[in-house]
């Protein structure tokens, strides 16, 4: 509640880092803000190209839009992917990159964190409006199922956040933290359905003789259920699961805590070390 409280009392700092955020992703670049909508496209394009057209991998049917699109397929799960990963990996380094910033002048290095996931959580929504525009024409009628998917953005933008709180600070002391995360962020990414269905995945594998539920082990990724229930209310036009919702808060609240708790052990000497 006390860091609730003093990112509400600085809210105006918080503003004003997410807008210089914001003012310098793009700063002298020509096209500008279109980077942030030819950057997603360009990435559906190479796997629509990949996985749908050489691997043949066909989008399931939604149930019951009746959608059978895999651009669309691909959409759904892929903006909610990118934003994740992002924000893990720019959040990681937001302090190490301010370093001048935190060795002049005192406030909550947290802000730091915060205002860097913030900046993408804007490109997100822009992205995520365009792919809802998009799913509008294509015939899905995603409007009733608004209210839920923002309350999956604030979910996993929760979820972003715990993870850069938790990572930043021990970045700074052990700067081998963001390699590791580089190294570890393709395989979460095939590991996660975005390129492909659940259904590929078998439920069961057999080892040895032994069958293992591969499946339920797999579901356990909490990014399983998050481009899941994207994908759920967006594509299939369905509510999706209460579990599968309460999973992800469950990962989200959670992380946010220890995040933060960590963040707090390690942040008297980071102006020190960073």
């Amino acid at each position: 509640m006390n860091q609730l409280r003093e990112y509400y009392e600085r809210r105006e700092l918080l503003s004003n880092l997410v807008l210089r955020e914001l003012r310098s992703r793009y700063k002298r670049s020509a096209l500008g803000w279109t980077w942030s909508l030819l950057n997603p496209l360009s990435s559906v394009l190479i796997y629509w190209v990949v996985f749908g057209v050489f691997l043949k991998v066909k989008a399931p049917i939604g149930d019951p839009s009746g959608q059978g699109n895999f651009v669309l397929f691909l959409l759904c799960a892929l903006i909610p992917w990118n934003f994740f990963s992002n924000g893990v990996t720019q959040s990681i380094e937001s302090l190490v990159v301010n370093a001048g910033l935190i060795r002049k002048v005192y406030f909550p290095r947290e802000l730091l964190v915060a205002s860097t996931i913030g900046g993408l959580l804007v490109t997100f929504l822009i992205e995520l409006g365009v792919v809802i525009t998009v799913l509008l024409i294509a015939g899905n009628m995603v409007l009733p199922w608004l209210p839920i998917v923002v309350l999956l953005v604030i979910l996993q933008t929760l979820l972003v956040l715990g993870i850069g709180l938790l990572l930043s600070g021990a970045n700074v002391y052990f700067r081998d933290v963001r390699h590791f995360v580089n190294l570890l962020m393709p395989m979460l990414f095939y590991s996660t359905p975005v390129v492909y269905p659940i259904s590929y995945v078998p439920v069961n594998w057999q080892v040895a003789g032994r069958s293992i539920p591969l499946r339920s082990i797999y579901e356990m990724n909490p990014l399983v259920q998050l481009v899941s229930a994207y994908r759920a209310l967006l594509y299939d036009l369905t509510f999706p699961s209460i579990g599968s919702l309460a999973y992800i808060a469950v990962w989200s609240i959670g992380l946010v805590l220890v995040g933060q708790f960590v963040f707090n052990r390690l942040d008297h000497r980071l102006a020190e070390e960073v």
